[in-house]
């Protein structure tokens, strides 16, 4: 069946990249869009938008019900899921079957057998691929956990059996982190996922995370268009990925890309899919860690080395046509290099920064690939991912690709939220990343950002389209204390780093008429919502011991107590969405007779 319409279910620059893929086929392009995303880019490039809901995701891209709905209205015949949300659920593409609906990406069986971390492991041992010691499948609490710990060795890497993106994993170095660890990473996978179950796999230190492009077709060709290099991460989360992966041995590089083929071939993979391996290069060894049963955040810096357009693939091959593509067609030109860009402030533990994008310029070159999902005087929301754009560089060598990217970072604008731009361009320039021996671990042991190396803010040009007047740059909306109670503030300006915010670990302070800096208000730092309340109120608790977690842009923020004393109030439930600035608890210091 030849596809004619697609209904994308998702947002940002995927959507995006999905509508212009759709364009060059002939397709016609359907978006969809929350309350808090009406108006946004996607929605204006496409054929149609359909409004599917409130602006929670639960309430939105996650409604396997609005999202059917949504495509049989619009007359649809097919639905791409991009990647993130439900483009892993099995649920949902069993319902587009049953809707009448063709799913572009493999079958329901095999997004349940490989978006299953445990059942995934039994399929690479299937298939002769080496593993790390691990659980035999989930854990059920502290008490399993421990006992398989025990038998696995540490550090113990504590991992959500369903989702991606590092999302749901913690590092348990010992007995006394395992707990907290597992309570962190449920948490965060049923907020992400949907489902919390976790198991345990052995943590390698300082490998590299290399990954194999996979695409394949229902007619049984399946092959691999290379590899890339995923080892810059902060918890775990990816921050510049590369093709091809460098300084690999021949012999590594070739047994890697078989297993990821042999793999694929075993379980009948089809379209676009990416298996993950950890290596450990010193040793000349490799071990499966995961497939990824969508396309890849990164698969950019795939077409840009090989010349084949993934997404137009995945249309095709869903569509029914073969593949038309052999092994030996596959050529890796030159390198590729790409940076994600978020709305976080690496200054501040990367606390997500949604607001409004005042001004918006992009790098230009013929060597550069600009993948964004915003435009001037758009918003970024608080309720969904924070990366809002793509700069990819290509180069004949890889340090050419390397100095590409780090120019177009440099000439890259962005004026209203603070965004990891800047540093990412400083991890271009790290002796270690540019002779290519880092690991997965070197952001967090050596190149965490310093608040000493904080850039000057960028304000919006009056001439920029979308920007706001010189006169109020930027609008942000803050919570006040007046009379007793909260009262909403409209506050105009260019946001500095001088703007009383101050952070020490995981704990943000603001400066305020509750208290000041230091005092016994603790204040959110963002738009957000409240995830887990650890401690009640009456508590006694420690200087830097957490008092709330809140959950914005799909990342926790621990906000923690600015001293010793008794939690006074708490003025949140868990699901509260509340706003910056808002005072969400008070800790009153200790104090001694007399004072």
């Amino acid at each position: 069946m030849k596809i004619r319409s697609v209904l994308i279910a998702n947002r940002g620059e995927i959507a995006v990249r999905i509508i212009r893929a759709c364009r060059e086929v002939g397709v016609r392009a359907i978006a969809v869009h929350s309350e808090a995303d009406a108006g946004a880019l996607w929605t204006r490039l496409a054929d149609e938008a359909v409004d599917i809901g409130p602006s929670p995701a639960r309430e939105s891209y996650l409604d396997i019900d609005r999202l059917i709905a949504a495509a049989r209205g619009s007359g649809a015949d097919a639905v791409h899921p991009g990647y993130g949300l439900l483009s892993e659920s099995p649920e949902f593409a069993e319902a587009v079957g049953k809707a009448g609906l063709r799913f572009i990406g493999p079958s329901p069986r095999v997004i349940a057998t490989m978006g299953d971390k445990v059942e995934a492991r039994k399929a690479a041992v299937a298939a002769g691929l080496p593993v790390l010691p691990g659980s035999d499948g989930t854990v059920e609490g502290f008490d399993d956990a421990i006992i398989h710990a025990r038998r696995i060795g540490w550090p113990i890497a504590v991992k959500a059996s369903f989702g991606g993106g590092g999302r749901g994993m913690r590092v348990a170095h010992g007995e006394e982190d395992l707990k907290a660890a597992l309570e962190q990473a449920t948490r965060e996978a049923s907020a992400a996922f949907g489902r919390g179950e976790i198991y345990l796999e052995r943590y390698l230190v300082r490998p590299r995370h290399i990954e194999v492009q996979v695409l394949g077709d229902g007619h049984g060709a399946l092959i691999h268009l290379g590899d890339r290099d995923c080892s810059l991460q902060r918890r775990h989360q990816k921050l510049i990925e590369e093709a091809p992966a460098p300084a690999l041995s021949d012999g590594l590089r070739s047994r890697i890309l078989d297993a990821a083929v042999t793999l694929s071939k075993n379980v009948g993979y089809e379209g676009a899919g990416t298996v993950e391996f950890l290596a450990d290069v010193a040793k000349d060894a490799f071990y499966f860690l995961e497939m990824n049963t969508r396309l890849q955040v990164e698969h950019g810096v795939t077409e840009l080395v090989t010349g084949i357009d993934l997404v137009n693939a995945q249309i095709r091959v869903a569509g029914g046509e073969a593949l038309g593509i052999a092994q030996t067609d596959v050529v890796t030109n030159g390198c590729a290099i790409q940076a994600r860009i978020s709305a976080e402030d690496p200054w501040e533990d990367f606390r997500p920064t949604p607001g409004r994008i005042d001004d918006l310029r992009l790098p230009g070159g013929p060597w550069l690939r600009l993948d964004f999902g915003v435009e001037s005087g758009d918003g970024i929301p608080s309720f969904y991912d924070s990366m809002f754009g793509k700069v990819q560089a290509w180069g004949r060598t890889r340090d050419e690709a390397r100095v590409r990217l780090a120019r177009a970072l440099d000439d890259l604008v962005v004026a209203g939220p603070c965004t990891t731009a800047p540093y990412l361009r400083d991890l271009l320039e790290q002796p270690d990343f540019a002779a290519a021996v880092h690991d997965t671990g070197s952001v967090e042991r050596e190149w965490l950002p310093r608040p000493a190396d904080r850039p000057a803010p960028v304000a919006a040009t009056a001439s920029s389209p979308g920007a706001a007047p010189a006169a109020s740059i930027s609008e942000r909306i803050v919570s006040a204390p007046w009379g007793g109670q909260l009262v909403d503030v409209a506050v105009y300006g260019v946001r500095t780093s001088r703007d009383a915010v101050t952070s020490s670990g995981s704990q943000v302070e603001r400066r305020s008429a509750a208290g000041g800096a230091g005092g016994p208000a603790i204040l959110a730092p963002m738009d957000s919502a409240v995830a887990h309340t650890p401690v009640e109120v009456g508590e006694r608790v420690e200087k830097g011991a957490p008092v709330l977690v809140l959950e914005a842009m799909k990342m926790e923020v621990v906000l923690a107590a600015p001293h010793d004393g008794v939690l006074e109030a708490l003025n949140v439930r868990v699901g509260d969405a509340v706003k910056s600035g808002a005072i969400v608890a008070v800790v009153r210091a200790y104090t001694t007779p007399g004072e």
